[in-house]
């Protein structure tokens, strides 16, 4: 089941370093505004984009795969029916500790999946507005 709990949710935010697959290199979008303000807060924020070789002065990964470094988050801003896949990548990765799917971002077979290999998984949150809310 989908993380709720108030209490989880800040253990997750307490976690360190966020993939965000999807992060866009325009401002003024959700995908670049809310990376940008986990960035601000002290997150180290990898940028996942094929279209993109950097975001944010950082270097930007074409996949989840392709991130060398360890991530605690791997934060979504793709459309729900992409949720399996980047899911199904993920999964293939050990260091993961939580999926995040932004607002209006859910799979619930995916989320299952997820929960089934010992992965947290939050659903049709915003990660900024969580993180006001609650730290």
């Amino acid at each position: 089941m989908p993380v709720e709990d108030d209490s989880e949710l800040k253990d997750i935010l307490e976690l360190e370093t966020v993939a965000v697959v999807g992060c866009s290199s325009t401002p003024g979008k959700d995908a670049h505004e809310v990376p940008k303000y986990l960035i601000e807060q002290g997150y180290d924020v990898i940028p996942v984009n094929p279209f993109a070789e950097s975001i944010f002065d950082r270097e930007a990964y074409d996949t989840i795969s392709d991130v060398p470094d360890e991530v605690d988050i791997v934060d979504v801003f793709r459309p729900s029916e992409e949720l399996e896949g980047i899911v199904a990548e993920t999964l293939d990765r050990s260091d993961v500790d939580t999926i995040w799917a932004q607002l209006g971002i859910s799979d619930e077979d995916a989320a299952k999946r997820a929960e089934a290999e010992g992965k947290r998984v939050v659903q049709d949150k915003c990660m900024k507005k969580e993180y006001q809310r609650l730290l």
